[in-house]
């Protein structure tokens, strides 16, 4: 999913507390865009992105990796891959924690 940055902080906690009820044991959530990492933008590029989202609308913005993957983790969800895309964007790829035995 490339929304993240576009919905408001409150939508994406929504998103990942429901994900559980979606998602069978062993399933992938994927998200894809511009994440800051350790409250930092990746790039010039990515820090006037911000500003243009938050001036269309406050409650949107590039989100922090670090909150993300907490909101992630809290649902049962394991980071499973990080990769670099072109145009300073990120592949986040989680999978839901398998039953035991499983």
């Amino acid at each position: 999913a490339n929304t993240l940055h576009i919905m408001g902080w409150e939508e994406v906690q929504a998103l990942f507390a429901g994900l559980p009820s979606l998602m069978a044991p062993g399933a992938l959530f994927i998200a894809y865009g511009s994440f800051n990492y350790d409250g930092d933008f990746s790039s010039d590029s990515n820090r006037i992105f911000d500003g243009w989202l938050k001036a269309r609308d406050p409650r949107s913005g590039i989100r922090g990796f670090e909150a993300v993957d907490a909101l992630a983790r809290a649902q049962g969800l394991e980071l499973r891959e990080d990769a670099a895309m072109p145009a300073n964007n990120r592949t986040l790829v989680w999978q839901r924690t398998p039953l035991p035995n499983g």
